[in-house]
């Protein structure tokens, strides 16, 4: 098999930890291991305390009870046993992908997107369309153009949802219109839900709330702040659920005991996440919009409330040369725009820590001071 290089995984795994100030990333700032124990007043002796008991076998093969039902929460009519857990959001693609595409189908992605979405299935076998969104419709896609791609033999539509890099959202109504194009050909909707917006006057349901083919793919990594436990679910129909148990033994046994108690606490207390998280973006994405306000060279299609940022750089290098000059010079990484096949663009992940944001924009703007003066 086959399969391309995936650029962004790739630039953040060789520069990620010699940044001094991170702005690349796409989570909202991660919880500390303690912060995430007690956010809710639990002393992390205590939490570790009742853990020191189990056994560090299999635990729960597809994820506890608990944190099936926690997660069932989350749509509005999902039966615990249509959630499997996976190793984060990238597992859950992985899942979804590997179980329903074959060689010849026929798949439509979304781009750019998070790239899972469709070099797995180019890896596959599969003939994949590109649904182009661009800047000059403010990163929405176009329903014309997803009937022109649209074939009979099409299985698939695969969607990012928010957008990763652009924080793209896609309302419900436009949802509705994409599944009518959607069942005129028998087609699933594969969506990855893991950037919520996080201002409820943006909100947006999920699309196995709407769609008996839809399928979710989400994780605690973004919107909720602990990537470092790794857990990730896809949710579907009772059928497809069925479908990935089959394959899903194949690309993952369980997660870890240890971990499955860390996302049953964070989604126990998600409402207490989430205020926090509401707190940061608002936070972040006002210095955003005045920094981009301020900054004769950057422009922005502002995200709504979604945890990433793609800027335009009016700038004579190519991205990956500059942000390599930036990071080597001032400590700051973004990721460039032909990570997602986009030049003079860049990934700015605003979210970060609010004094991490602050300095890294400042020292951002310094750098760029180079291609103003002459």
């Amino acid at each position: 098999m086959k399969i391309a290089h995936f650029g962004v995984e790739e630039w953040l795994n060789e520069r990620e930890k010699s940044a001094i100030y991170d702005l690349a990333g796409s989570s909202i700032a991660s919880f500390t291991l303690e912060e995430i124990i007690s956010i809710d007043g639990t002393q992390p002796q205590d939490f570790f305390s009742e853990l020191l008991p189990k056994k560090m076998n299999y635990g729960w093969i597809e994820g506890s009870p608990e944190f099936k039902n926690e997660v069932s929460k989350l749509y509005k009519n999902m039966p615990v046993d249509n959630i499997l857990q996976t190793n984060g959001a990238t597992g859950a693609n992985l899942l979804a992908l590997y179980a329903l595409v074959e060689p010849n189908d026929h798949v439509i992605a979304m781009h750019p997107s998070y790239q899972q979405l469709y070099d797995i299935p180019k890896s596959l076998g599969a003939d994949v369309s590109f649904w182009e969104i661009k800047a000059e419709n403010a990163w929405q896609p176009q329903l014309a153009d997803l009937k022109k791609l649209i074939r009979t033999d099409t299985k698939l539509i695969c969607l990012n949802n928010a957008n990763n890099p652009t924080g793209t959202l896609l309302s419900e109504e436009f949802l509705q219109k994409i599944i009518e194009i959607a069942k005129s050909v028998d087609a699933y909707i594969l969506v990855d839900e893991v950037y919520k917006p996080l201002d409820d006057t943006h909100s947006t349901p999920s699309i196995v709330d709407l769609y008996e083919k839809g399928i979710a793919t989400n994780s605690l990594s973004k919107t909720y702040s602990v990537p470092g436990i790794r857990i990730g679910w896809t949710a579907s129909n009772h059928e497809t659920a069925n479908l990935f148990r089959k394959y899903r033994d194949y690309t993952m046994i369980c997660a870890g005991v240890i971990d499955d108690a860390l996302a049953v606490h964070t989604l126990k207390n998600k409402k207490l996440v989430l205020n926090r998280n509401k707190k940061i973006v608002s936070t972040n994405l006002a210095i955003l919009e005045k920094w981009v306000a301020n900054e004769p060279l950057v422009s922005v299609i502002l995200p709504k409330s979604v945890s990433t940022s793609f800027i335009k750089l009016d700038i004579p290098l190519n991205s990956e040369e500059f942000c390599i000059q930036l990071l080597e010079e001032t400590g700051v990484l973004l990721v460039p725009g032909s990570r997602f096949d986009l030049e003079q663009h860049a990934r700015l992940g605003y979210c970060t820590h609010t004094e991490t944001l602050l300095t890294g924009l400042e020292k951002l703007s310094h750098f760029l001071t180079r291609y103003t003066e002459k």
